[in-house]
């Protein structure tokens, strides 16, 4: 019993090691979450939300943007009343979407953005949306794992956010979010895409810079992007442009420069630029934020800034408009009760789907037309 060897090998310190890593999120569907964190959390009127968000408290934004990511119908009507209490102390921010091809690195280089952006005395709040399944409606949430340090930063507030199915795998709050973060004192706003479909455009018709991340090696890449994203950048950064890459960079640099001058020039007159950078040893981070800023500048001074923002506003009008009706037509007794039997005669090749879509659409303007005469 005395002498253990086992024992005392335990003792002995190992020549192997385990790492903790970085904590891997719930794998759960975070939508479905924040709709139950609701149901057992008491509401507040909106008044206290606002006041929480005003005072910069990071927990009453959380649990406000949580209300207004809920799926639960009956949340709806607080949530507006807490946008449109905000709107009147939202809009004084700079709003920059961030999109680059798989691998590119985003949530490194937003985190070494981010920093330095903090480091001249901003305020950020970094949107960053993630995928949903189009199976589960889960999403993988692992932007706030990445960006490990400006998550615990007291100047910047991280939140990913489920797509929940929508357009291009932009979350379909995140307008409403920027409002809040706005008002909450947040005066710079990155939202970061997907990076798949038609997210780019969704972000671009939300931010005031569009900015493409690429890598070097622009031969291949060049040609598998879409043109209409090019189109839409109002700046490009090759991300990293260290060790051996930075020749490869610098290389791409010129290839993107070409590129971009064989588009018509902008309405605005601004010329898109291509920066190379690495946020691993944050070379170039500042020259990508000394662009941003010029670009804000130069379209200030010419009055396109807000026209920008107008014309923003107003698509989000029509979009509203479109999810309203779209809401209204899918939750009607009549057509819902009808879906089932009409999308299986169009599978049957009953139906086309045109003679569907019309006896759907008459089933319900015939049945809006009998309640409004009684």
């Amino acid at each position: 019993m005395g002498n253990n060897p086992a024992g005392n090998d335990r003792d002995k310190p190992s020549a192997l090691k385990v790492s903790k890593g970085i904590p891997q999120p719930s794998s759960v569907n975070e939508q479905a979450a924040n709709s139950f964190r609701l149901r057992k959390r008491q509401l507040l009127p909106a008044g206290e939300y606002v006041k929480g968000i005003l005072a910069g408290d990071r927990v009453m934004l959380s649990r406000a943007i949580t209300l207004i990511e809920s799926a639960l119908s009956d949340h709806y009507s607080l949530a507006q009343q807490v946008i449109e209490q905000c709107l009147p102390h939202s809009g004084k921010s700079l709003r920059v979407g961030i999109t680059g091809v798989p691998g590119v690195g985003k949530s490194t280089f937003i985190e070494a953005l981010g920093r330095y952006v903090i480091s001249e005395g901003h305020r950020i709040a970094v949107l960053a949306v993630d995928p949903s399944s189009a199976i589960s409606k889960g999403s993988i949430l692992g932007d706030k794992t990445r960006m490990e340090t400006l998550s615990v930063s007291d100047h910047a507030f991280v939140r990913p956010s489920p797509s929940a199915g929508s357009l291009g795998g932009v979350a379909r709050k995140t307008k409403e979010i920027i409002i809040l973060c706005e008002a909450a004192g947040y005066d710079i706003i990155f939202v970061e895409t997907v990076g798949v479909g038609q997210s780019e455009v969704a972000v671009h018709s939300m931010v005031d810079f569009f900015l493409l991340l690429m890598l070097a090696g622009a031969g291949d890449e060049l040609q598998g992007i879409k043109r209409g994203i090019i189109e839409m950048c109002d700046g490009m950064a090759i991300n990293k442009a260290d060790g051996d890459n930075i020749e490869k960079a610098k290389a791409a640099r010129s290839q993107y420069e070409n590129a971009l001058h064989l588009f018509p020039p902008p309405p605005t007159g601004w010329t898109p630029k291509v920066i190379t950078c690495s946020a691993i040893t944050k070379n170039g981070i500042e020259a990508v934020w000394d662009m941003i800023r010029e670009h804000e500048e130069a379209m200030k001074e010419k009055g396109h800034f807000q026209q920008k923002r107008n014309r923003q506003q107003t698509h989000r009008l029509h979009e509203t408009i479109h999810e309203a009706l779209s809401q209204h037509f899918y939750n009607n007794p009549v057509i819902s009760k009808k879906l089932k039997e009409i999308e299986q005669l169009v599978a049957d090749h009953k139906f086309s789907a045109y003679q569907a879509a019309s006896h759907l659409l008459d089933s319900y303007f015939s049945q809006l037309t009998q309640n409004n005469k009684r």
